[in-house]
């Protein structure tokens, strides 16, 4: 081989090894980037040694619950428990005297309220969730026919009421959504699940709101409850004097049969 041949392939080999080192830098820079994207982490720089430094962990990941839509009756606690649950309020005259009932014999419910009534009596909200009792939207107008109405104006209701409900609780989270009358649909509960409130039904109305008179509706609770743990009453609406006189006579023999009291399911296991 001539001069000429050496030299050249002597620059050949040069070329190669350059080429080998530039490219093992090139896998190892995009290794690095790789697992800084996978954990979150930026540049982590170098250790004194040369080594590079391991990237600091991220958070572990927050598991979201997905709210069912179902519409719930059965109680948290099971077995005998029973959940009592008081719609249309909060009233001045009324929900503190039921608030008296209820502390008295220890009792916990859902208070089901009407957004504009809770916004204009907020001090009520806050004494229902500082008693431990759970907060409910039960629409802004309280339309029994909101199931033939369209979706807008069915999440209007729904959301508008919710965020009156908790600005007036003052940081308290709404838990349930009742539709008024029962008129739930497909899309109201979607709307209310997706807004972190299970949809929430009754077992046993106790037509309280027709003011049937205390003895009956203390009996409508005795002959129904075999229908299942969740109790209709009202604090809101009207005169509610006939219930809070019922409650009088219901929690005590509710408790005198072996049932305890609970709130509603929200989340099916």
């Amino acid at each position: 081989m001539g001069l000429k041949g050496k030299y050249t392939a002597h620059i050949a080999v040069a070329a190669s090894a350059v080429a080998i080192s530039l490219a093992a830098w090139g896998a190892t820079a995009l290794t690095d980037t790789e697992a800084a994207a996978r954990t979150g982490a930026g540049s982590q720089g170098t250790a004194p040694e040369g080594r590079t430094k391991e990237p600091t962990p991220g958070p572990p990941p927050v598991s979201k619950v997905r709210m069912p839509q179902g519409i719930a009756h059965a109680a948290e606690a099971g077995g005998k428990a029973v959940n009592i649950t008081i719609d249309d309020g909060p009233d001045p005259q009324w929900t503190p005297k039921v608030l008296a009932v209820l502390k008295e014999h220890d009792v916990k419910a859902v208070f089901c309220m009407v957004g504009p009534r809770a916004k204009e009596f907020p001090d009520l909200v806050r004494q229902v969730v500082a008693d431990g009792h759970r907060l409910c939207d039960h629409t802004t107008t309280h339309d029994t026919t909101m199931d033939k109405k369209s979706v807008a104006y069915q999440k209007s209701q729904i959301l508008d009421a919710k965020k009156m409900i908790e600005d007036a609780a003052g940081g308290a989270k709404v838990e349930y959504y009742r539709a008024p009358g029962g008129a739930f649909t497909p899309d109201s509960r979607r709307i209310a699940a997706e807004a972190g409130m299970r949809p929430l039904g009754w077992n046993v109305d106790t037509k309280d709101f027709e003011k049937p008179g205390t003895s009956a509706i203390v009996g409508t609770v005795k002959s129904e409850l075999s229908n299942g743990p969740t109790i209709l009453f009202h604090d809101g609406g009207g005169d509610r004097g006939q219930t809070v006189e019922a409650l009088k006579q219901v929690l005590p023999w509710l408790k005198e049969q072996g049932h305890t009291f609970s709130f509603p399911v929200r989340t099916t296991p």
